[in-house]
């Protein structure tokens, strides 16, 4: 019955705002000239995303080939986990760090200048939501395609020296096989991220000539309170998002992250020397392109006035604001999962009956319909329910908790699902037959054995809606104050160094509790991806 109830939930919080958009369609007129920006609209939103895929892949493949010729050079493992910290960075704050790189007085445009290159490289517009989404996405990629490089057995690379293979015949016969599926996988999931990009394209879109389905959704409500315009931008982007996923699930292939640490494979057709630049070059270009915004996140906040940042009164409200909401969300994330993956457990143990094989089709199916309903188009439902939420406080704080719960659900029940099946695996016959059933069981042995896996999912929540801007996007006032919105506000109104000191700490906050849930994962055994 829980697992129902925590099914029902689910299902209610993705139904609810998508009827309120279905039953405001009637407002939605669709005159010629809409007509022709929504179609404009949603060309840019595939555009990009397609732009940013193939961008992507195209480097990742080279840089994971480089990787895995190269498994034990000095610092590889440190590259290895540097290329995981852009899955955690508040894309805020990411996109801080890339306006201080490829900014218009940034360290791109100032080594340009001394070349002799006079018109300055522009951050905003296509190029800037390219070079982010290539920031956040290609060190995924690699780290999705690599792990199927370095499973390969040592005797292909014998084989293939044996018989003369190199270069291209080399790419073509081995590795492309060895890395095909998960690439295409990559490929996939990569594109699902950009078409549901919001903030990246909010602080570079730099205009209407690049907005995306998100940020035209945003603003039709927030700016224009055109809701007419707001229902049809989210019922295409919904129907978009729901195409993707099953093309995701069509070409989807096991991604695990495997071993991307290195070894000691022998690898024949591998010569060092003057042979190994080429890869040398490769893999610091990658590094240099990843790390240089955080460094210069670091950077910039350090030279801002820190001190009167932390003796502001609307930092510390904004923080309190943020956590107060990250906790709520991670504790009612966390619980969900648990529920949903108890009652999938609890249905695939008794086989035969109809009811039972619902209940776990759906309790499986329920992480990835939050997947269906990107946040912004949540909350556009939800804000026309409200009516704007003016004036009110509770019900869009509730709103906001609810929004970063699911968007963390299928996260959550990923690293709790391993978990509670290794439990019943160890404990579950053993316990039933002493007799301990029930709530008794539950608090006794199954919390206690998963509690390694319970805090790692819960302070993995936490730091993804410390970070999240979508959610508060259209609920964000004087009144409700996030540290995403704060900074945002900060960058609107051209306040840099207040801004940088604002990514700095809210930075530091996801990046510590991330490797807070990275620690956790490591000792209980399981990983994030």
């Amino acid at each position: 019955m829980a697992g129902l109830a925590a099914l029902m939930c689910v299902g209610l919080a993705l139904a609810v705002p998508v009827a309120v958009l279905l039953s405001h369609g009637d407002a939605a007129g669709l005159s010629a000239g809409q007509g022709n920006y929504l179609f404009r609209i949603t060309q840019f939103t595939l555009l990009q995303a397609g732009l940013s895929t193939l961008l992507s892949l195209v480097f990742a493949v080279p840089l994971a080939r480089a990787l895995a010729r190269r498994p034990a050079f000095p610092g590889r493992r440190w590259l290895i986990n540097l290329f995981a910290v852009p899955l955690g960075l508040p894309p805020l704050v990411a996109a801080l760090g890339l306006i201080e790189v490829w900014g218009r007085n940034g360290v791109a445009n100032k080594g340009l200048s001394i070349l002799g290159v006079e018109t300055p490289f522009s951050i905003y517009g296509l190029s800037g939501i390219l070079i982010a989404h290539v920031f956040f996405n290609l060190p995924l990629a690699v780290r999705l395609i690599l792990p199927g490089l370095e499973r390969l057995p040592p005797e292909y690379w014998k084989t293939a020296a044996n018989l003369g293979m190199g270069g291209v015949s080399l790419f073509r016969l081995v590795e492309w096989p060895a890395m095909r599926r998960s690439a295409a996988s990559a490929a996939g999931l990569v594109f699902m991220l950009c078409a549901t990009s919001f903030t990246l394209v909010l602080v570079l879109g730099g205009g209407p000539a690049a907005t995306t389905l998100e940020v035209a959704i945003y603003q039709a409500l927030r700016f224009d309170f055109n809701p007419g315009r707001a229902v049809l931008l989210s019922l295409i982007q919904v129907a978009m998002t729901l195409i993707v996923m099953l093309a995701l699930k069509l070409i989807s292939a096991p991604t695990e992250a495997g071993d991307t640490k290195g070894g000691e494979a022998s690898r024949p057709d591998v010569q060092g020397g003057l042979n190994a630049l080429p890869d040398i070059v490769l893999i610091g270009l990658g590094g240099l392109f990843v790390s240089a915004p955080m460094a210069a996140v670091i950077v910039s906040g350090l030279s801002a006035d820190l001190p009167r940042l932390l003796a502001d009164t609307l930092f510390w409200r904004a923080a309190a604001t943020s956590l107060s909401i990250g906790v709520a969300a991670a504790a009612l994330s966390v619980l969900l999962a648990l529920l949903l993956v108890r009652a999938r457990y609890s249905a695939d143990d008794r086989p035969g009956s109809p009811a039972l094989s619902l209940l776990s089709g759906l309790s499986s199916a329920a992480g990835s319909l939050t997947l269906l309903v990107p946040p912004v188009v949540l909350g556009a439902g939800w804000f026309l329910m409200l009516g704007g939420g003016t004036g009110q406080l509770f019900a869009p704080l509730m709103v906001i908790v609810l929004i970063n719960a699911l968007m963390a659900l299928p996260f959550v029940i990923r690293v709790l699902e391993p978990a509670h099946l290794s439990t019943m695996e160890r404990n579950g016959r053993l316990a039933v037959s002493l007799g301990v059933v029930g709530a008794n069981r539950l608090w006794q042995i199954d919390l206690r054995a998963m509690l390694q896996a319970l805090a790692t999912a819960f302070v993995f929540a936490v730091a993804l809606s410390l970070g999240d801007l979508g959610a508060i996007a259209l609920f964000g006032s004087d009144r409700i104050m996030t540290l995403p919105w704060l900074l945002y506000q900060k960058l609107g109104s051209y306040r840099t160094n207040d801004a940088a000191g604002l990514a700095l700490l809210l930075g530091g906050m996801t990046m510590g509790l991330m490797i807070i849930s990275e620690r956790l994962g490591n000792w209980n055994g399981i990983t994030r991806r």
